[in-house]
């Protein structure tokens, strides 16, 4: 039984092997991302975020959906109408753990991509670090549909990945693709056959459990950070990054990665990451 069992209502978690599995758990709704699963979520990612045994973190779906977007009834229809300061509320709850939260995550995150993918689904897709999706899954940008525009950072998340043309064709026509598809246009770094999805999202998150975690977090960070940045300031954030990463890695992952190729002899730094104590 998992050390957290019964502990939320609409996400449930296990930690196994030093992988953390978040899975959003409201399969008879397609896993869609209501006012209390949001809360929940904060509460779950900053819960694993100090669980020495979750080194990693997966976020996937029950059922045969990832997520289908935000709920209709109970995070807008239900909504209309209440005091402002309560929706602005539920919209931050949202932004708080889809992206401030996810995006920069101390913990490497794997977004296992198990079927629908719709709307505001899109955001913490692109939060996570990496993702793997079924070659079936379905995603869709189907807010025109609805009569709204996309909403929260999802055209931000897809104009970041998809590339202009594709992201536009998407939101403006509300059609569907496949994780196959998905893979092509680099919303998600591969895509396979659905039965050997669970087996490859966790070789993918053991070559990251072999990484210096310390280490891991500067790097995914910096990426992300640079990207906003000008040529010099990039220079200067992700020298402090480095510096930073050094001063703080207990294990000593740059001395010791060194020691071994140049001394010892013993590893190929292109091919194998340093031998952890």
């Amino acid at each position: 039984m998992s050390k957290y069992e019964g502990r939320w209502d609409t996400v449930k978690v296990d930690v196994d092997g030093g992988i953390g599995w978040i899975t959003l758990n409201r399969p008879e709704k397609r896993n869609a991302m209501s006012p209390t699963l949001n809360r929940e979520m904060i509460d779950v990612l900053e819960t694993l975020e100090l669980d020495d045994e979750a080194e990693v973190i997966v976020l996937t779906g029950a059922g045969d959906a990832w997520t289908a977007g935000m709920d209709l009834k109970e995070y807008f229809r239900e909504t209309d109408g209440k005091p402002e300061i309560m929706q602005e509320r539920i919209r931050r709850d949202c932004s708080q753990w889809q992206w401030k939260l996810l995006r920069m995550y101390s913990k490497a995150t794997i977004a296992m991509v198990n079927g629908w993918c719709f709307g505001g689904a899109f955001s913490p897709l692109v939060a996570c670090d990496l993702a793997i999706a079924a070659d079936d899954a379905v995603f869709g940008l189907s807010e025109v549909n609805w009569g709204i525009p996309p909403g929260n950072l999802v055209s931000k998340a897809v104009a970041d990945t998809m590339g202009h043309r594709q992201a536009l064709y998407y939101i403006m026509t509300g059609e569907t693709f496949t994780g196959k598809q998905a893979a092509e246009m680099g919303l998600v770094n591969r895509s396979v056959p659905k039965e050997q999805l669970r087996e490859e999202t966790i070789r993918l998150a053991q070559n990251l459990l072999q990484k210096n975690p310390v280490v891991l977090r500067y790097a995914k960070q910096g990426f992300k950070r640079c990207r906003e940045l000008t040529w010099d300031q990039n220079e200067d954030y992700l020298y402090a990054k480095t510096d930073q990463s050094n001063q703080r890695d207990p294990e000593k992952g740059r001395k010791e990665g060194l020691k071994q190729f140049l001394d010892e002899k013993s590893i190929k730094p292109g091919l194998q990451s340093y031998k952890r104590a």
